[in-house]
This record gives structure tokens, sequence and C-alpha cells, in this order.
């Protein structure tokens, strides 16, 4: 029960990480709406986030739906070769590789990996498993992260990182990485006020500290709920329309106290939001498709919750936790 858990800590205001962005709505018109028309308006967004110290940029080899397949990988390396050299050696750009049926054994990314850099033009800096199939292929996945493993002790890739583990899993692939000294940098999970889980107690936070592993935090604004207005609703079409207004109505008390807390503090929702994943150790990528959303994104960097701001957040969120007022959880994250 919510009520017996432990308050999560928080993280030291000197040690709090920054901010990056992902790219999944980049060529993804079924949840998204993209059309190339607005690639002018993404690089404006890209330029813009950099520019203002957003430096660690997700992607994956399966963002873009239909006949736009690979297309953020394919707009992430346009955008970021026409960067000076400096620009571009500030950047961390990180892929995901899905662990799709067909990609099986030691060499099954290989294809996978090559097609990514190819797209990317060769900045790719971290290599990530996108999902764990532990719960339906166990077999499928420790040979997979090996031969990611491969890739960084040839010096393909700089760095590995895991994606949509659970505390258990996240310590055995540390401990099999661990064993041919490979580090694991990284660990992406859903982390936001409607989807708490991971800082609660027991949850794989506390792992990722424990390991000096990067939490990196995706949907940190709940697919843009949390940076609305109590008295304004997002409209939306498609799937995202149904989830929004299941949702709305249950979470009006903590969209109220971001409220607050951005209007004494002279800052947008969104800017709480963030800062309340950073205050728990999280390193959050909202996605970002304008110019406007980079700056928002990138203010939250200029200022911290105080802790008593922290708890109020912690407390309504655990609140949305209990009553089950919260975002679908990943199906494919292991425990």
């Amino acid at each position: 029960m919510i009520a017996s858990r432990r308050e999560p800590a928080a993280t030291p205001a000197a040690d709090l990480p920054g901010i990056g962005f992902g790219t999944w709505a980049w060529g993804n018109q079924f949840l998204w709406g993209y059309d190339p028309g607005q690639d002018a308006a993404l690089q404006a967004c890209f330029r813009r986030a950099v520019e203002l110290g957003l430096h660690f940029i997700d992607t994956a080899d399966s963002y873009g739906t239909g006949r736009h397949n690979g297309r953020s990988e394919l707009l992430l390396g346009r955008f970021c070769a026409e960067l000076d050299a400096e620009q571009r050696q500030r950047l961390c750009v990180a892929t995901k590789l899905a662990p799709f049926p067909w990609r099986l054994g030691r060499g099954g990314y290989r294809r996978a990996f090559a097609a990514s850099r190819q797209r990317l033009q060769g900045k790719l800096d971290r290599v990530q498993l996108h999902w764990s199939t532990a719960r339906y292929a166990p077999w499928q996945e420790l040979p997979l992260l090996e031969g990611l493993a491969d890739l960084v002790e040839q010096g393909q890739v700089a760095g590995l990182g895991v994606s949509n583990l659970g505390p258990r899993r996240l310590r055995r692939l540390h401990q099999q990485l661990a064993q041919r000294g490979i580090p694991l940098l990284s660990l992406q999970v859903q982390l936001s006020l409607l989807s708490p889980g991971p800082i609660l107690a027991g949850g794989v936070a506390a792992v990722c500290r424990e390991l000096g592993i990067e939490l990196i935090a995706y949907s940190p604004l709940a697919l843009g709920l949390l940076g609305r207005s109590p008295g304004d609703p997002p409209r939306l079409r498609g799937p995202r329309d149904l989830l929004v207004r299941r949702l709305w109505p249950r979470i009006q008390p903590l969209l109220a106290t971001i409220e607050a807390i951005a209007g004494q503090r002279g800052r947008e929702p969104a800017s709480v939001a963030l800062n309340w994943c950073r205050a728990h150790g999280a390193l959050p990528i909202p996605g970002l498709r304008s110019r406007r959303q980079a700056e928002v994104a990138a203010a939250a960097l200029s200022w911290q919750l105080q802790p008593q701001e922290r708890l109020r957040l912690d407390h309504q969120a655990q609140a949305c936790w209990a009553a089950g007022a919260t975002l679908p959880q990943n199906p494919f994250c292991s425990d």
C-alpha cells in the first residue's frame, strides 16, 4: 500500500542532473501527427535546445511510423551534421535498438546498429537496449546485451545503456556486464508525477544510486498533461485523447499543486514537473517539437525545487498512484 511506503530520498542540489530531450514524435504520424512539412520547425527546435544546453538527445531505430520508419534518426543525424565540430562534440546522442523477434543471438543487433549509425551520420555516442524480453523471450536478452558489449569493446560506440528494467533485472544485467569490465551507463524508465513507481520504496531509482547508473526519465511531462493548467485540458485526437479523458478529472489536485508552485516561482508548470524528476536524481528527456518547448525545458535548468515543494508534489503523486490515476505502464518493462 502507498501509505506504507517510505518518503523517496531527494537528490542534493549540487548533484542535480541536467535535462535532455527525446525525439519519439519525429516521424510518428500515428500519435503525434508528423508530416515532413514540420522538418524545418524540428530543426529550429533542435538548434535552440542545443544552444540552451540540452545536450543529451535520445532516439530509437523504431521511431517513425509507416513509411517514416527511422525518420527520427535520419533527422537527428542531419541536424547534428550541420553543427560545427565543437557543438557536435558537446552532444551525447543515444539511440535504442529494439529487440524484435528476428534479432537473435550475439550478432542480432549488428545490422541494426550499422543502419542506425548510418542514419545518424556517425554521431552515435551511446547504444541502448530498448526494452527487456524477460517476460516473453528470456533467452533472447542476454545474447543481445553481449552483442552490444562487443560493440563497446571494439570501439564502435562509446557507451551502453538499457531501458525499461526493474530492480532485479537491472542488477542481473549490470552484473553480466561487470564480469566483462563494461560499465552500464544508464537506465531509461517512464518516470513522472503520473508514473512515480521508480522512485517509490523498492523502485529502481535506489538501485541506480547504489550501482552508479544514470537514471533517465522518459515521458516526464506525461504526454504533455503536466504542462497544462487545471482548466485547460489538451484537445487531442486518437488514443491520447482517450487517455486524457480518463485521467483529466482525477488529476486536478496534482495539476493545481503544480500550478501553485509555478505561480509562486514565476515559472511554467512544465518546468515544475521537470524539476521534480531532477530532484529525485533523474535526467528528464521531454519530447520537443518547437523552439518554445525547448525554451521552457531549458528554463528549468536555472532553478530547483525547495524540499517542501518536492514533498508536496510527492504526496500528490502518491495519491494519484493510489487512486490509479497514472499513465499506463510499459508492458515490456521487466521487474
